[in-house]
Parts: structure tokens; C-alpha cells; sequence
């Protein structure tokens, strides 16, 4: 274990990611953890933190930890290996804050604990995915791709075969994006084989590209929403489940007074 973490993190420059990663993986948990103690309202675990009685939300904190973490980190020396491990830890602490309430950002309401909050869990588990797939030494399309043809074929060769392979799977990248199968165009661009089987299959019926494709084939959608059903739904419950399980169950919106009142209450 020792010799793998030497040769793929150190010896390849990675031990700022690597520590990035931690703090990130670490942040996510603790600040989970706390927050749903303070749901729970347990008595000997602090609060939300206020300020005049204007609750703080956590994201406020990542900020602060990502420009300080970002600019120190870019600030020191490249020889400081360890100050830069350090800064880069400190600012995936904040990211993992500002990750874990982007549904707050992104709808600009407080959706933390309702169903629009999944969204920030998404984006959490998108960004250990990838971080986790370049520790791993495997390069994003068109990363290595110019530079591996430019050795294979010499002078314009070379970089017109590398452009035009990283043109290809992005293409394919954003078919698939396009098809509705998000998961699978974002590993796809560290994994191209994804992304190609991704844009051949069957678009999901809601998806973009069945929307055009699709509305004057309605065999073709008749297959993909049958696939839905019997694919998609049963891993979209099975990606619920485990989303509650780390980070806790949403309330559940209340009923509308229609649907609460029993026949015959006027």
C-alpha cells in the first residue's frame, strides 16, 4: 500500500489533490453528521450558527475556506509540497460546504431537507467520482490525447489525429449528455468506451434528445419508456435509497387540503 500511494500520489505530483480529496470526503461526512444531529435535536450537540437571529448557512463558511485555501495555495511556492497539501486540504473542506447546500444555490431557496435538496447530494458524490478518478491517474478526453498522437505521427499529423479523437468523444460526451444519462457522460470523459456505448443506446423518454428524436417514432419511445421502467426506475431507487442513507431522509411535502380531507368535509 505504501509503494502504490508513493508511485501514483507522490511520485506524480498528486499529493495536493490527494489531500484536496480527503479534506473533501472528510468535510462531507462531519458536516452531514452534524446536521442531522441538529434535526434530530440532540441536546449536547450545538446549533445552527446565528448572527442578529439570521441563520448561517455552512456554505458561507466553504466560501470563505475556498478563497482562502485557493489563494494561499496558489500563493505559496511549488516546493512547498506540504503548505500547498495543506491549502489544498482547506480548500476541499470548503468545497465540501459549498457542494453540500449547491441545491440552496442553485434554486436560491432553502431546499436542504426537502426533495430539490438531492441535488446537492449529486453533486457531491459527481465530485468524488471524478477527483477520485484523476487520483487514480486516469486523464480526462484530450489531456493526453494530442500528446500521445503527436509521438505516434510526427508534425501536423500528429496534432490534426489528436484534435480530431478529442473532438470524436466529446461529441460522444455530449450526445449521451443529451440522452439524459448524466452519471454516464461524466465518467465518460474520463472513460471514452462509456460515452460510446452511452450515445448508441436508447435515449430516456424525458431526455433532450427524445424530445427531438424521437416524437415522430413512437415505437422507439415506447421502448425507452418500457427500458425505464424496467432499468432505470429500480437503480434510481436503488441511488435514493443510498442518498438517504448517507445523508438523511427529506420531509415529505404535506398534503394539499384537497387530498387531506375525507369525502363529505365542506
Amino acid at each position: 500500500m505504501g509503494r502504490w500511494f508513493h508511485d501514483t500520489v507522490i511520485a506524480t505530483g498528486r499529493l495536493p489533490l490527494f489531500c484536496f480529496f480527503c479534506g473533501f470526503v472528510v468535510a462531507f461526512v462531519f458536516i452531514r453528521f452534524s446536521v442531522r444531529m441538529i434535526r434530530a435535536q440532540v441536546r449536547w450537540w450545538p446549533g445552527n450558527v446565528s448572527s442578529g437571529g439570521t441563520h448561517i448557512h455552512h456554505v458561507v463558511f466553504g466560501v470563505v475556506f475556498m478563497l482562502v485555501g485557493g489563494v494561499l495555495g496558489l500563493a505559496v511556492p511549488d516546493d512547498l509540497v506540504g503548505w500547498s497539501s495543506g491549502f489544498a486540504a482547506l480548500f476541499g473542506v470548503g468545497a465540501a460546504l459549498v457542494l453540500d447546500e449547491f441545491a440552496l444555490i442553485l434554486h436560491l431557496d432553502d431546499v436542504y431537507w426537502k426533495e430539490a435538496g438531492r441535488t446537492s447530494i449529486d453533486a457531491v458524490f459527481a465530485a468524488i467520482a471524478l477527483t477520485g478518478l484523476i487520483l487514480l491517474r486516469i486523464t480526462p478526453i484530450g489531456v493526453s490525447d494530442v500528446a500521445d498522437a503527436r509521438s505516434q505521427y510526427p508534425g501536423v499529423a500528429g496534432w490534426v489525429v489528436g484534435a480530431g479523437y478529442t473532438v470524436l468523444n466529446l461529441g460522444l460526451v455530449v450526445v449521451t449528455l443529451l440522452k439524459g444519462k448524466i452519471w454516464t457522460g461524466l465518467v465518460g470523459i474520463f472513460v471514452p468506451v462509456l460515452t460510446m456505448i452511452g450515445a448508441i443506446r436508447l435515449s430516456r423518454p424525458e431526455a433532450p434528445w427524445a424530445r427531438w428524436r424521437y416524437r415522430n417514432r413512437p415505437k422507439k419511445l415506447a421502448r425507452a419508456r418500457r427500458r425505464e421502467e424496467r432499468i432505470r426506475r429500480p437503480l434510481i431507487r436503488g441511488k435514493i435509497a443510498l442518498q438517504e442513507f448517507v445523508a438523511g431522509r427529506p420531509d415529505r411535502d404535506p398534503a394539499p387540503p384537497a387530498e387531506r380531507e375525507g369525502p363529505g368535509d365542506d
